[in-house]
């Protein structure tokens, strides 16, 4: 015997229009979190990259005046049963660029970046303003 099953004709189309997703491109990957602090000296960027290689790492000045960050990150996974004879190898790729808009007061020049724990950390010094003093101004 058949089980009966209760078929609602509008319920399923309606849902499926509304949450059909295949028009849109897929991204196999995520943004990672960014957290970015300031100071009096520098602003800091921190994006989280685990297991990533300073190899895999771009950061650069684009033609604009803007920060760029490009990560590619490869992995390789092995795994070899020698009694079995058997070998399977899984790659992943993940990629992820974006490009932020500096405030006036970085220093270009003087921007530094390192890996470290599966961290990308972005030093952006803050350029030393000198304050302005009150001046007399001598009427003549």
């Amino acid at each position: 015997m058949l089980p009966v099953m209760f078929h609602n004709s509008w319920m399923p189309t309606m849902f499926e229009d509304f949450l059909n997703t295949d028009f849109m491109p897929r991204a196999n990957s995520t943004a990672p979190a960014v957290n970015v602090r300031e100071s009096d000296k520098a602003y800091t960027m921190e994006l989280a990259a685990p297991g990533i290689r300073k190899e895999f790492c771009r950061v650069a000045i684009n033609d604009e005046g803007n920060l760029t960050i490009a990560i590619e990150n490869k992995a390789e996974h092995k795994h070899e049963d020698r009694h079995h004879h058997y070998l399977r190898r899984e790659f992943s790729y993940a990629n992820y660029e974006q490009c932020y808009t500096l405030p006036d007061d970085v220093s270009k020049e003087q921007i530094s970046a390192k890996v470290e724990n599966g961290v990308l950390t972005v030093t952006m010094p803050k350029i030393e303003t000198k304050k302005e003093t009150g001046k007399e101004i001598e009427v003549g």
